[in-house]
């Protein structure tokens, strides 16, 4: 169920979910959390199908501002059931004056006693948690990806860095730093002794692999952004340097991966970019702060180098 409230207020639209509650049965006790999306309107049917998904596991209340140019106006629209997943969204398109003040905007529609989760799927603030959507958010999140100069994006978030932030560049690093532990985990149990990362210059993922492991290992790390080819998505390679030789983790393809051990046959994996859904439902399932992370975007990165040139 679609509801429409063109040039309304915030009151109405409490009101409005406050009547579907009691004429529907649904009921707010069961959400979890708020995610408030902000995002820019070409964006946020993309995010909003994310959140409902993620919802199925994550049953919350999702509030979409937009900003939008214009004279004083407030649209809203409140979804429901089919058209919501698990959750029940509410969509703000704030006109000129009335989306000054963000918080008196999101106040009355929070889940009382519930944490909220601000997520930016585009344009992240150079400060997340000093803005006034930031302040209320006991989790940010945002994504480098979406920067069009990825490493000035990912230095950037390590200087405004504060506990709470996260970045979906770095969620999508799951899947990698499972099978890189996995790994080391297994005999020979030899010190690493060198580490090499390369990736897509569009993957703000690869430099903070390489600063994970550089952080992790404090080994000598490189890093280089390949050239453009067939295939212009993500981490190409991770390569581990130890006594008994290299163990290469490589991508050649999208979605398939090869691991290459010394005296061992090689192995086929599964390793896809993982989806915006997948990502946002990782994040939402911890509300305090990432450390590791927090130390990955700030230390692990101030001790990398700079990228090579790609082959």
């Amino acid at each position: 169920m679609i509801i429409d409230l063109p040039d309304t207020t915030v009151s109405q639209v409490a009101k409005q979910l406050v009547k579907l509650r009691e004429e529907g049965g649904a009921v707010a006790l069961g959400r979890v959390l708020t995610l408030v999306i902000a995002a820019r309107e070409e964006v946020a049917e993309e995010a909003i199908e994310a959140a409902n998904d993620a919802s199925r596991e994550h049953p919350m209340r999702v509030i979409v501002l937009t900003e939008r140019e214009g004279d004083a106006r407030l649209d809203a629209q409140i979804r429901v059931g089919g058209d919501a997943g698990a959750s029940e969204v509410v969509v703000l398109r704030a006109d000129g004056d009335a989306a000054g003040n963000q918080e008196s905007l999101l106040t009355g529609l929070l889940l009382p006693d519930a944490p909220v989760v601000a997520w930016w799927p585009d344009d992240a603030p150079e400060e997340p948690s000093a803005t006034p959507l930031g302040h209320i958010a006991q989790r940010r999140i945002t994504d480098a990806a979406t920067a069009n100069d990825v490493r000035a994006q990912i230095e950037s978030l390590g200087r405004s860095h504060a506990p709470g932030d996260t970045d979906l560049a770095w969620t999508r690093l799951t899947y990698w730093r499972e099978q890189l532990a996995a790994v080391l985990d297994q005999p020979p149990f030899e010190e690493v002794t060198a580490v090499e990362v390369r990736g897509a210059a569009s993957s703000p993922s690869t430099a903070l692999l390489a600063a994970w492991l550089q952080l992790a290992l404090d080994v000598p790390v490189r890093w280089a952004y390949e050239k453009r080819d067939e295939w212009d998505e993500g981490i190409k390679s991770v390569r581990l340097s130890r006594a008994s030789g290299d163990i290469l983790l490589e991508r050649p393809v999208p979605g398939d991966a090869v691991l290459t051990q010394p005296g061992q046959p090689n192995h086929d994996l599964h390793l896809p970019r993982r989806t915006l859904r997948e990502c946002l439902a990782e994040e939402l399932r911890r509300l305090d702060p990432d450390v590791l992370y927090g130390r990955v975007i700030t230390e692990g990165w101030e001790k990398l180098g700079p990228p090579e040139t790609g082959e």
